[in-house]
């Protein structure tokens, strides 16, 4: 039960005072879904509490970073002992080349990789990177895939096929992004058209192998190896951005998934993010030696960082990754998404609510529709009214999902089967009303 004074409310009103929308990040203000932004006193494992002090089961988990669930004892046992050493030198640290060890151990595809503060960074940073080593302008980037808030990224479809992009966002410039081709995810047929017309020109195609900003969209196998032959085709580097997949929807990352299906299959620059950081601010970009070494101070790209390489923040991956990198982890992992998705399908089913969903490893996502969607046209056809619906019907009944329809969920180790099983229960009780 509420209590009188509701203190999201009275934070909530205080925020928008000094910090536009009352949020540091757009999605946190509730514009999508309406109500009031819950404001978090405290996490512990599968759980937040609220400024009321009311508990949620969190499919959120900063977005994804909190794969071990909040507060797990060995990353905060790190933490600590890192913090006492001192929080940020500007100077490197042994600990940077440890992190960046086990990174390249995970996925392979890399020969080095340079550490850097946020997923928006390392996609900039590798957008550059491409540019720099090819010689190129344009790219590729593809519609309802997110690869941060640079300039050069934040666009849409342009008016037709193979057009370029326009700009999502005021204070970008239309010539900022001239050289954006965005094109439909999934389309094998554009994607080959765009190539035809400027192949010579790409300096890169960028990805998110699942994009977790249309909710949970894969890249089909059959897309994806034209990717790659394309790439190699005309000399383009093939960007794999695996900021919120990476580590997350399997050890290896996403590359590792289709790779199984794919013979041979790797990126050639990979973009990580989220959980090689653990919950800090830490993302990193790497791919082949030959291409990383034209990274300041080696060669002509420049890039640069005072966080960079944070002792905090790499103690706080490091520790995440040896945890998730433990025998069983994965398998347990795959195990409860698989069963809150099942779980979440039956419910609605049993109701006759149109529902589909998907996942891999700690990752899922689902639409009100009738069938899986695979571009973000499709996407935008499912019931953002009923949506709203569920959504608030979980909050109130202390579920935590995204306060959007666009956005993936996420599971963690700290999830057992009795909160997924709760959370099934609130979501049958909502479908009855759809």
């Amino acid at each position: 039960m509420k209590p009188n004074t509701d203190l999201n409310d009275t934070l909530f009103e205080r925020a928008r005072r000094v910090i536009p929308g009352g949020v540091n990040s757009p999605v946190r203000a509730f514009r999508a879904v309406g109500g009031t932004p819950r404001f978090v006193k405290r996490a512990e494992g599968a759980y937040f509490w609220d400024a009321n002090g009311q508990r949620y089961i969190d499919y959120i988990g900063s977005w994804g970073p909190m794969i071990l669930g909040h507060g797990h004892p060995a990353v905060l046992e790190a933490v600590q002992k890192a913090a006492l050493d001192g929080f940020s030198f500007g100077a490197p640290t042994e600990r940077e080349i440890e992190l960046a060890e086990a990174i390249l151990q995970l996925v392979p595809s890399m020969d080095m990789v340079r550490l850097v503060s946020s997923g928006t960074e390392a996609g900039m940073s590798a957008l550059r990177l491409a540019r720099g080593a090819t010689g190129r302008s344009k790219f590729i980037k593809f519609e309802g895939c997110y690869h941060g808030h640079a300039d050069a990224l934040l666009v849409k479809a342009g008016s037709g096929l193979a057009t370029f992009g326009n700009p999502t966002s005021a204070g970008v410039p239309p010539e900022v992004v001239r050289d954006t081709l965005v094109l439909e995810y999934n389309n094998i047929a554009q994607l080959e058209e765009a190539f035809a017309l400027y192949g010579k020109e790409l300096a890169c195609v960028m990805i998110e192998p699942i994009a977790g900003n249309m909710n949970f969209v894969r890249a089909s196998v059959p897309f994806m190896q034209r990717c790659r032959e394309l790439c190699t085709e005309y000399g383009a580097l093939f960007v794999f951005d695996e900021v919120m997949t990476g580590c997350r929807v399997a050890l290896g990352s996403a590359q590792s998934v289709y790779a199984k299906a794919i013979p041979g299959f790797e990126p050639d620059v990979t973009v990580l993010g989220k959980v090689i950081g653990g919950g800090m601010p830490l993302a990193a970009f790497g791919g082949k030696r030959a291409v990383m070494e034209q990274l300041a101070p080696l060669g002509p790209v420049y890039q640069a960082g005072t966080l960079s390489g944070n002792p905090v923040a790499t103690a706080c991956g490091l520790a995440t990754l040896k945890e998730i990198s433990r025998p069983g982890f994965f398998d347990a992992l795959s195990g409860k998404t698989r069963l809150l998705v099942d779980g979440l399908s039956r419910a609605a089913a049993a109701e006759g609510v149109p529902f589909v969903g998907d996942c891999e490893g700690g990752m899922f996502g689902f639409f009100l529709l009738p069938e899986l969607p695979s571009n973000y046209g499709q996407v935008m056809k499912t019931d953002g009214a009923k949506f709203n619906t569920l959504f608030h019907g979980l909050l109130d009944r202390g579920v935590y999902i995204a306060p959007a329809l666009y956005e993936a969920g996420f599971v963690s180790g700290a999830h057992s089967e009795a909160d997924i099983a709760d959370t099934v229960a609130a979501a049958r009780a909502i479908f009855k009303a759809l």
